[in-house]
């Protein structure tokens, strides 16, 4: 049976709030922030410390870019915040290569034993972005989300600071 959690919502939604709450009783569990560093970005850097000031000292941190050494072993729980940048750093590999990168992470989440948290970005509610690389990031994030979903024991929605289960209460949409 699958150990994953998948908690997505857009941006203020309580995603990440909701993701740390599920984990709050984990004794061992590694962080795991996905994201450049970005030093020079005020506003970021404000962003990092309101995440990091909210989790318990006793969680262990990973601050990376790449997600898939990380779950090649397992270490204990985890909680990925966020599969956004997971699909940024795959935005310059062609169609071909971000297939095969994407069914690396569906293997290693499959394999991994211990309880995983994902936090994830929903986009496409609204506007259509007039940039190719914005159309890229919504696809490959929707295709991920779509997949990562049906290995998922839970799957959450956030949305108004509210939680959704959406397990109990949808239609599978044939393909």
């Amino acid at each position: 049976m699958s150990h994953i959690t998948l908690v997505s919502g857009g941006v203020k939604s309580g995603k990440s709030e909701f993701a740390e709450y599920l984990a709050g009783k984990e004794e061992n569990l590694t962080y795991v922030a996905l994201s450049e560093l970005r030093p020079n970005d005020i506003e970021w850097q404000k962003k990092v410390s309101t995440h990091k000031s909210r989790r318990p000292k006793s969680w262990n941190l990973i601050e990376t870019e790449n997600l898939l050494p990380i779950i090649q072993v397992d270490k204990g729980s985890l909680l990925i915040d966020s599969l956004g940048g997971f699909i940024v750093n795959t935005l310059e590999k062609n169609e071909e290569e971000w297939k095969n990168y994407l069914n690396k992470l569906l293997y290693y989440l499959k394999i991994y034993k211990s309880k995983i948290i994902i936090v994830s970005e929903q986009t496409g509610w609204g506007l259509v972005s007039e940039y190719e690389i914005g159309n890229l990031y919504t696809n490959r994030l929707g295709i991920s989300l779509k997949e990562i979903t049906k290995i998922s024991k839970e799957n959450w929605l956030t949305i108004n600071g509210k939680a959704i289960r959406l397990d109990n209460m949808f239609f599978e949409i044939p393909n």
